[in-house]
């Protein structure tokens, strides 16, 4: 199992070495110049080359790659704000905590509401609260994130007035952005648990279990569920990793301070450190998000834990 977890990390590392070589050789061949932006509209072609100087860009392609890689993962200095001359470090442990809240809130009830909403639909196949469920989470997942968010802002701010439209403060202010980034997962989960719940429905042991006189719901959620949960734990881990490439949208639209907004302001300014920095925050916690799968799967699927066993004895004959 041991050796199972170390494979997993390892390319748990591969994946942001890669994120990372990617969005540094991205702005790289973006066309236009930082450097004119921040010298500003009046500067000289003097300035500019000066400003160039300052912030590395006279160097080569593979002098400023291995300066990043060498400062980001061996010195672990991320570096300061080209705009604000702050250090990014110090701007992301101030915005993580408020993307923190609004991804794990949001993960949360995608899981609960999914999964009742998927195991609700499944025990009621054919029926109408199957169709109403399912009616539901393909509404769910129709709908954009930003339109969703729009439409809150108009009835719970602008006609209710009892939530705040934007900003942050008291728990109030994450109502609205939690169950905006929540929706579209909500109705993945619950599709999905749906399907590898009826997968299992009519299983031999399923039948043999009801033929004990098991009760219902020790049935489903004893024998069914524990055998449907390798589909649905993918997609719990898409959806996580769904929630944390949405941030930037729906901290955008409650202009929320965290760290998709920072992201934005930062690509629009051509703030390259903070651009990269944040990309490889958002590529660390999606790879962080598919090892956590991974090594679900390792606890739910014997298999997995048979085929590393094995091989450790097959090592020890030998």
């Amino acid at each position: 199992m041991a050796k199972y977890i170390i494979n997993r990390l390892l390319w748990m590392i591969v994946i942001i070495f890669g994120a990372s070589f990617i969005i540094f050789t991205i702005l790289y061949f973006t066309p236009g110049d930082p450097a004119v932006i921040l010298a500003g509209g009046s500067a000289t072609a003097e300035d500019i080359e000066n400003m160039r100087h300052i912030l590395g860009l006279d160097k080569s392609y593979l002098a400023q790659l291995g300066d990043f890689l060498y400062q980001t993962f061996v010195r672990f200095d991320f570096g300061d704000s080209w705009v604000y001359g702050k250090p990014v470090l110090d701007e992301l442990v101030v915005r993580l905590p408020r993307t923190i809240i609004i991804g794990l809130a949001a993960m949360v009830l995608n899981l609960t509401l999914g999964l009742l909403m998927g195991i609700f639909a499944a025990t009621h196949e054919g029926k109408w609260q199957d169709s109403m469920i399912m009616g539901i989470a393909m509404v769910f997942i129709s709908c954009p994130d930003f339109w969703v968010a729009l439409m809150m802002i108009l009835l719970f701010s602008a006609k209710l007035n009892i939530l705040p439209a934007y900003g942050v403060g008291g728990p109030q202010y994450y109502i609205m952005p939690i169950i905006c980034a929540a929706l579209g997962g909500i109705a993945v989960n619950a599709r999905q648990t749906r399907a590898s719940m009826l997968g299992v429905f009519r299983e031999d042991y399923i039948t043999t279990a009801r033929a004990k006189g098991q009760a219902e719901n020790k049935v489903v959620y004893r024998h069914m569920l524990p055998n449907a949960l390798m589909p649905i734990i993918t997609s719990i881990g898409n959806g996580f990793s769904k929630i944390v490439a949405g941030a930037p949208v729906i901290e955008s639209v409650f202009s929320i301070p965290g760290v998709g907004l920072y992201l934005l302001t930062s690509i629009n300014m051509r703030d390259y450190p903070v651009v990269r920095i944040c990309v490889v925050f958002f590529a660390f916690f999606t790879a962080l998000s598919m090892l956590l799968v991974d090594l679900a799967y390792a606890f739910v699927d014997p298999r997995i834990k048979a085929q590393y066993s094995g091989n450790r004895r097959k090592g020890k004959k030998s």
